[in-house]
């Protein structure tokens, strides 16, 4: 971290004199326009020229009009498309001497040294190569007098900054590409529409998704809605794969099970490296089981539609931190790629990227499939870990045996406690069946500490949560009752349960309730058990966690709703939306919403406003209604300001843009609490949940003595966060210091680092600490420990 004296800021890096061209090639990818316009904008701001480079490389090899300066205004609009605006081909030419000699003449022709590409491995490579050629075709153009020895000198050295945009997720290096987010939010679309009419008629669906050499979309996908079978290239089947996968359907039919789901990758394989289709999977499945099946292949579908909230503020982020990159570059700075980690924006050398994907590619092809697994990152062996622990029931022998002194196996109940949260379900689903798997009793508590002290409490079995990872709310029924007024209660119900651990999954309330049943552990000892509380509230307002689950799926409402009113502005010049987000005092869903809807600006409690910023924005918008981008919108988090309501605001706005611009105002209210569940948090909570569970686990065997679980040590009452790039198990008495308990947020929020992204990238001149940037990273090769990893997809 660097020190205050050391800080570095956005506006004092000039690009004064430089211009920076940006490219889409290879495959379209949703999220590529919000990259497109993150580049044009933020380089727009610090005075650099920005520059369209229209069809790929074959418009840099082209030149002419496909070469275009961009504007301010020439981005509008785009953050909401999918594919990219710009176009994107696949260029021949561009491979030939000749064709990159073609492209650097028509850079240099206009002055053009920063070059930004976004697209997948082959892309970044071709750039790479070119930016090696650079001095040698200026060289040559020299010679052939295309262009003078002046220019050659002054444009001695291109730099190269890559975005990798592939919905497969392909590239190694980064926790996340660019469309794959959307292309998941795609896949479960069609599985929940599925899963509708498979249901109604007892049918078995076999669903092919994109990724011709690598399985992360099926792999993620079939985590995120249960499915009963998966077959991808990293991980072919073993031999007798296909007697072991009926015996599974057929015994799933048996359970009552209405519905068999088998995800397939275009590029699975068997373990001779022979492909495994659909066709065949499906012809397998009705000669040896006689199961209704169909075939569902979705194709290009995975590429369209429009980007999901994840992937335009990664998108943005990621051109921000582009064009940081290219102002930083020097002529000894290797082209680097910029990517996420965990929650945070890196720099790695781009062909030690490359190098490692195609390591991944050539470890397939000699079958040496663990190592490709992997070479593939921790996020993707986390996922494969998940999967195989939650897809296939152990048999009971193969159930680890506890302490031959301890005559039953532990018992462990799980609830919800607080407000409804879409993604609640899968980590119940994921913690009752790793719970299973581990040995234990997974009981389900009802209606959270009220139903706790009720007696609503009963063992919950395997094929009691299948189909929950889909299902929005919460299935356990949840309630914001806190503990306190019922410990005795409660204290009694987990003796009579013999209730050995809890999991808690909730928001705050869960937090406060954890606060308390430690405080009561000296009076009960029924509490001092390993009590472990997972993140879920739509707010985002849990300390100790960078993500709860649930803030994904209403930042996609929050999104597509603003989508959709900006677009029933399209036909009415000069108009401004005011719309008001849920989140108590945490700003998170006005904030990153506000990014990712782009909008003018986003009232929060934790940033104060007063009378003089509002005048300020409605002076903004009031210019901005003179370009050709007429319409604007304003965020407001429900609790920003006690006086300055949303009537306030939208009256204010009304009254001071009379004759300029009019006035409407949304209240989004509890749809964002309600839908299925965003592909991230079925992801997430799925992932968390098992995290928790097998904590538990570990736990209880460490205070298991002489015939009882004794936990009383502050290491066993935890809350499991997601910190920057790790999973961590952090106490919740450490957590007290970091909590603001009267507004209900933590003290310090990572994404209040986002907010000047926002306002830069709506014209504002604001202040942007970039100091934790700017450091290039080596690919990590090793391990990460067993709780470090990226963000789950």
């Amino acid at each position: 971290m660097a020190q205050p004296d050391q800080k570095k800021f956005f506006e004092n890096l000039s690009g004064a004199g430089k211009a920076i061209a940006v490219l889409t090639s290879g495959g379209d990818a949703q999220g590529m326009n919000a990259a497109v316009r993150a580049v044009v904008r933020v380089g727009i701001y610090v005075g650099a020229k920005v520059y369209f480079i229209h069809e790929g490389y074959q418009g840099l090899v082209d030149g002419g009009e496909n070469i275009e300066e961009a504007k301010w205004e020439s981005v509008s609009s785009m953050l909401q498309v999918g594919g990219t605006v710009i176009g994107s081909a696949r260029c021949k030419e561009f491979r030939t001497h000749e064709g990159r000699r073609a492209a650097a003449q028509n850079l240099v022709l206009r002055g053009i040294t920063n070059l930004c590409v976004i697209g997948g491995d082959g892309s970044l490579t071709g750039a790479n190569l070119f930016r090696e050629e650079w001095s040698g075709l200026l060289d040559e153009l020299v010679q052939q007098g295309k262009i003078n020895r002046e220019s050659a000198e002054k444009y001695s050295h291109l730099n190269i900054v890559g975005m990798v945009g592939s919905i497969d997720n392909d590239f190694c290096g980064t926790d996340m590409t660019i469309g794959t987010d959307s292309a998941l939010h795609r896949i479960i679309e069609v599985v929940d529409a599925i899963v509708t009419t498979a249901q109604s008629h007892q049918r078995t669906f076999v669903l092919e998704v994109m990724g011709r050499h690598c399985g992360y979309l099926a792999l993620v996908s079939a985590l995120a809605c249960g499915a009963d079978w998966m077959f991808i290239p990293e991980m072919p089947p073993a031999d007798g794969w296909e007697e072991q996968m009926c015996t599974k359907l057929s015994q799933n039919r048996a359970r009552k099970k209405r519905l068999n789901i088998i995800i397939v990758s275009e590029g699975a394989i068997d373990t001779s490296n022979k492909p495994i289709t659909s066709e065949h999977i499906k012809n397998l499945v009705v000669k040896c089981l006689g199961f209704d099946t169909r075939v569902t292949i979705l194709g290009h579908v995975q590429r369209g539609g429009t980007p999901s909230a994840f992937d335009r503020i990664l998108a943005s982020r990621m051109g921000v931190e582009a064009v940081l990159a290219l102002l930083e570059a020097s002529a000894d700075t290797p082209a680097c790629v910029v990517s996420l980690c965990g929650n945070q924006a890196v720099r790695l050398p781009l062909m030690e990227c490359v190098q490692m994907t195609q390591e991944v590619q050539k470890a397939m092809d000699e079958r040496r499939f663990e190592e490709a697994v992997r070479l593939r990152g921790r996020s993707f062996e986390n996922n494969l870990n998940t999967y195989k622990l939650l897809a296939h029931r152990k048999p009971q022998s193969e159930l680890p045996i506890d302490d031959p002194s301890c005559r039953s196996s532990f018992n462990v109940a799980v609830l919800n406690v607080g407000a409804p949260a879409a993604g609640m379900n899968a980590a119940v689903r994921s913690a009752v069946r790793v719970g299973i798997t581990e040995g234990h009793k997974i009981f389900a508590v009802n209606d959270g500490f009220e139903g706790f002290a009720k007696g609503q409490i009963k063992e919950i079995k395997w094929g009691d949560v299948g189909g929950w990872t889909g299902q929005g709310g919460s299935l356990l029924g949840t309630k914001r009752t806190l503990p306190a007024k019922h410990l005795e209660k409660i204290a009694e119900q987990m003796k009579a349960n013999k209730i050995n651990a809890l999991l808690v999954i909730g928001g705050f309330e869960a937090y406060l309730g954890l606060v308390e049943l430690l405080a009561a552990r000296g009076k009960y000892d029924e509490f001092c058990v390993p009590i472990v509380m997972v993140p879920a509230t739509v707010s985002n307002n849990v300390p100790g966690s960078d993500f709860s689950i649930g803030a994904d799926t209403a930042l996609n409402a929050i999104t597509d709703t603003c989508d959709r009113i900006k677009q029933s502005a399209s036909g009415t010049k000069r108009r401004v939306f005011i719309i008001e987000t849920m989140g108590g005092y945490c700003g998170y869903l006005a904030s990153v919403g506000g990014l990712a809807a782009g909008a003018d600006a986003a009232y929060i409690f934790e940033e104060p406003f007063d009378i003089r910023d509002l005048q300020a924005n409605v002076e903004h918008l009031t210019a901005k209604m003179k370009t050709s981008i007429q319409r604007g919108l304003v965020l407001r988090n429900e609790n920003s300001n006690e006086n300055y309501t949303t009537d306030f605001i939208y009256q204010l706005y009304s009254e001071e843009g009379k004759g300029v611009f009019d006035c409407r105002k949304n209240v989004l209210g509890h749809m964002q609490q309600g839908g299925a569940p965003s592909p991230f948090d079925r992801n997430f909570g799925t992932k968390i949940a098992a995290k928790a569970m097998l904590w538990i686990s570990r736990k209880l065997k460490e205070t298991y003595r002489k015939g009882r679980v004794f936990a009383n040590t502050d290491d066993t009452a935890c809350l499991l966060g997601m910190r920057r790039r790790a999973f961590v198990f952090q106490p919740v008495v450490d957590l007290k210091n970091e909590t603001d308990f009267v507004h209900r947020i933590p003290k310090e929020q990572w994404w209040l680092k986002l907010r000047p992204l926002m306002k830069i990238l709506a014209k504002y001149k604001t202040s942007l600490d970039v100091s934790e940037s700017g450091q290039l990273e080596h690919v990590v090769r090793h391990r990460r420990p067993e709780e470090s990893e990226g963000v789950p997809a």
